[in-house]
């Protein structure tokens, strides 16, 4: 916008400069025009990059007695479109309006030379020209900050974009941590106990062991199966069999390592959703595990009890008790995470002496 009012100012300046040559008139319009040609230009540009309102004020009061001036020495077109050229830069300089309107009433009285026809004729026709610069001005003032905000608007939702994407993707790897830990870590585990067990029972009951390897090797087996589930599906959840079903098979596969595990079911059984029953069977796979591996327990209890409102899993052992510091570990972090999630609640007691307590509660 200042551009395209600097080349109509030049422009403007060399009408003026072929009139007075053609003319032969004296050449104080060309000095007068020089001026204002020079403040319109170069003296514009500094005022507007001052962004205060008393030098744009000041701005105005010494361009427009000039062009009132240079209007009763030459009337010609040059010194119209001056005018203009005034108007257009009072808006740019975002001048209060009223101080606008009275500049746009003001310049009209430039004809008050003439007789009174056609000074109100002429009159009339600057006042249109100066009011149609005036209006043009603002139009393209607020499509300039319309698209400075929507610039700034792209800009943020790029930001946010970028913010989404990247909680997506931490999401997404603690979802694929707590997968790996629940599932594979799980049935390593299971595999590890199993292979402890066969090699104790070796010298002295060879069959013993040959079976409990038969059934570390179908876990292993499982294991990679599901691995490979997870590498083609990705994102899809695991099938998971009914609740009690599912829980009644982890039972079993911790007493085949040694430690008797007993599912008690209290309440009505219900079916829930996938990732409810999914949340649940990862606390007492979690419970199930840790049993195993650390509290050095003769046997586990796991207690499914739907009530009216929500479902819980709790696992209960009888072992050695850990202490106040055993929820530290990732995997009751992943549980937590997943409760959370649900809306639900995790709790986990140890006493050393007298056992640990895992219990996952969500509505349901």
């Amino acid at each position: 916008m200042n551009r395209a009012l600097g080349v109509l100012t030049c422009g403007a300046f060399l009408s003026i400069v072929l009139g007075v040559l053609g003319s032969g008139e004296p050449p104080l319009a060309l000095v007068l025009g020089a001026v204002f040609t020079a403040l319109a230009t170069l003296g514009f540009g500094w005022v507007r990059d001052r962004e205060r309102l008393a030098w744009g004020a000041a701005y105005v009061a010494v361009q427009l007695p000039l062009a009132f001036v240079l209007f009763t020495i030459d009337a010609g077109v040059g010194t119209t479109l001056f005018l203009v050229v005034l108007v257009s830069q009072a808006v740019l300089l975002r001048l209060p309006r009223p101080a606008v309107a009275l500049v746009i009433a003001v310049i009209p009285l430039v004809h008050l030379g003439m007789s009174l026809g056609e000074g109100l004729r002429e009159g009339v026709g600057t006042l249109m020209s100066v009011l149609f610069a005036a209006v043009i001005t603002e139009l393209l003032l607020r499509e300039q900050r319309s698209r400075a905000e929507l610039a700034e608007a792209h800009a943020k939702l790029r930001d946010y974009a970028a913010q989404a994407e990247r909680l997506a993707t931490a999401q997404e790897r603690n979802r694929v941590a707590r997968d790996i830990h629940d599932g594979l870590g799980h049935a390593l585990t299971v595999v590890q106990m199993q292979v402890k067990a066969a090699r104790a029972v070796l010298p002295t009951d060879p069959g013993k062991a040959d079976e409990v390897l038969g059934k570390a090797q179908d876990q292993a087996e499982a294991a990679l199966a599901e691995v490979r589930r997870s590498v083609r599906t990705l994102r899809e959840p695991r099938p998971v069999p009914p609740l009690p079903e599912a829980l009644e098979a982890l039972a079993a596969e911790t007493s085949a390592t040694g430690v008797a595990a007993r599912l008690t079911v209290t309440g009505t059984e219900r079916p829930l959703p996938d990732e409810q029953r999914e949340a649940l069977y990862r606390a007492a796979q979690e419970g199930l595990t840790n049993v195993r591996k650390h509290a050095g327990a003769a046997g586990a209890d796991v207690v499914l009890d739907y009530t009216a409102s929500a479902v819980r899993v709790e696992v209960r052992d009888d072992g050695r008790g850990t202490g106040a510091g055993a929820s530290a570990g990732f995997g009751l972090v992943g549980l937590r995470e997943r409760a959370e999630h649900l809306g639900g609640k995790l709790a986990f007691t140890s006493t050393p002496g007298h056992g640990s307590a895992l219990s996952m509660e969500i509505p349901g």
